[in-house]
């Protein structure tokens, strides 16, 4: 780890309105099918354009049948769009709705990123701004169609010091914790029968851009411990994120593991006579946290419905990953397959993250299988699902360059899937997506477009001017820790799990 010498700034900035609100005249150019502004162009941005839309020409007729695939609704094909078969014969070229859904699943990771308190001078530094009940509201997302069921919170007395964030002052919200996420609950009827099923999502924090956190991870694999074959492992400073708890802070008086399981328990427990699907996603150290947690809560068998004698039903865990490390070993992906859990990781062929831990042996390297089984070699990894490769220098609105933060970023991931229709396909935007949300956290737009770099952020930085014209940073109300019944969901998920054991 120490090879990868990643210094890059940290914008600690966010703001509660979308591009239209900053920028009203972007929408008279907004990208779609390559439309540009109407502007003059640089001469290789020009070239590159015209080279694009004559591929495009090429490729018009398969094009023309890309855009018939939505004839068949997502309802009928939900299965498949989260990976029953491993996403076979939807990828290359892109299937419109898996496109649609990778977008969709990546902007609740996102999410994540544009609530989160990152001021160092504010004493809610490290936790989310927004209430639960305000929250996809905030932040514009209440055409999702979910509602906010549990936020996620690990301690931060852990080994990844690069990773958490303290506010400086001494009356804090919490010295002991940080926001990692939510859980949430598809809950408009509309919605519901748009995906053919009422889905749990559960999203967790990564990091934007700031990578120095890769340098705190100690490459060593710790026994899983959530079955009983300890060969079975994850890297070490994972398996605490997920798994350490604080007794004397309350937002960390339960692991994040056990705050996730008693959730889905919960909402097993309250929908389970309908159609469900259990969905996680996450982004960079996020995406680490979504695979750790799918694999457990397959492991635990809180996916397995039965009624005391034989299985009734088995609800599909997906994992849409975006820029994720390795988190285990061998042994751990083969379980994962066993498993059942679908993932489907998308990547920048240029950024790191994805190639770190295990660079020394991971799942290229022929004879890690023998390595593992007769050396218990400690520094094995190897990545779990079906990956999407995207390549950012194929897209004519990123400049070309070899930041690492541009490269990792989750907005650039996502425009990229926006125009992403096979290898050997030209980048064509199938949704419209804004290209300016690519530059919220990022300088990653070429400047020929006017977006500022870093623009979203807080207005006046959370300040507000009171009735005698005082400027104050508000108080907050007080967020819930924890359900009050977690500790009684989670003693039922280890409950249950055993009885599950002998399951057929």
């Amino acid at each position: 780890m120490a090879s990868f010498q990643l210094s890059l700034t940290n914008p600690k900035h966010k703001r509660n309105h979308t591009s239209l609100d900053v920028f009203p005249l972007w929408n008279t150019f907004k990208a779609k099918n390559l439309s540009f502004p109407n502007k003059r162009l640089s001469p290789n941005l020009s070239l590159k354009t015209s080279s694009c839309l004559s591929n495009l020409d090429s490729d018009n007729i398969e094009l023309q049948q890309y855009d018939q695939e939505e004839k068949n609704p997502l309802h009928e094909m939900w299965r498949e769009i989260q990976g029953c078969n491993n996403w076979k014969g939807l990828l290359d070229p892109m299937d419109s709705h898996l496109r649609k859904e990778i977008i969709r699943y990546g902007e609740f990771a996102q999410s994540c990123y544009d609530s989160f308190d990152y001021d160092p001078h504010s004493k809610y530094c490290g936790t989310c701004k927004y209430q639960p009940s305000h929250f996809f509201d905030k932040i514009n997302m209440l055409n999702k169609g979910y509602e906010m069921r549990r936020y996620l919170y690990a301690t931060s007395n852990i080994n990844l010091p690069n990773f958490f964030q303290k506010s400086k002052m001494s009356n804090v919200w919490s010295q002991h914790a940080n926001w990692m996420g939510y859980v949430a609950v598809a809950m408009d009827p509309e919605e519901i029968k748009r995906l053919g099923r009422r889905d749990i999502v559960v999203a967790w924090r990564g990091t934007v851009t700031y990578l120095e956190w890769i340098h705190d991870l100690q490459d060593i694999l710790h026994p899983a411990h959530f079955r009983d074959d300890p060969n079975i492992k994850i890297e070490t400073g994972f398996f605490d994120m997920y798994t350490k708890k604080e007794n004397n802070c309350h937002y960390a008086s339960f692991s994040a593991r056990e705050q996730i399981l008693a959730e889905i328990n919960r909402l097993i427990e309250k929908y389970q006579g309908e159609e469900l699907s259990i969905t996680i996603t996450g982004h960079s150290l996020g995406a680490a946290l979504a695979l750790l947690s799918a694999y457990d809560i397959a492991e635990m068998k809180l996916n397995i419905l039965h009624n005391g004698k034989s299985i009734t039903k088995i609800i599909p865990i997906s994992v849409f990953s975006f820029a994720g490390p390795r988190v285990g070993n061998l042994i751990f992906k083969e379980r994962c397959e066993e498993l059942g859990i679908k993932v489907l990781r998308v990547i920048n062929v240029h950024d790191k993250v994805p190639t770190v831990p295990g660079i020394i042996t991971n799942e290229k390297f022929i004879f890690q299988k023998q390595l593992e089984e007769k050396f218990s070699f400690a520094w094995s990894y190897a990545h779990v699902g079906v990956e999407i490769a995207l390549d950012h220098h194929r897209s004519p609105f990123l400049k070309p360059n070899s930041d690492l933060g541009c490269a990792h970023n989750l907005e650039a991931h996502l425009h990229l899937v926006d125009g992403y229709h096979g290898k050997v396909r030209a980048f064509r935007s199938a949704t419209g997506r804004d290209v300016a949300l690519v530059n919220k956290d990022s300088s990653f737009l070429k400047e020929d477009y006017g977006v500022p770099p870093f623009w979203w952020q807080d207005e006046n930085k959370g300040m507000v001017r009171t009735s005698d014209g005082q400027w104050v940073l508000p108080e907050r109300p007080v967020i819930e820790a924890h359900p009050p019944d977690t500790a009684h969901h989670f003693q039922q998920v280890l409950k249950l799990a055993r009885a599950r054991l002998n399951l057929p």
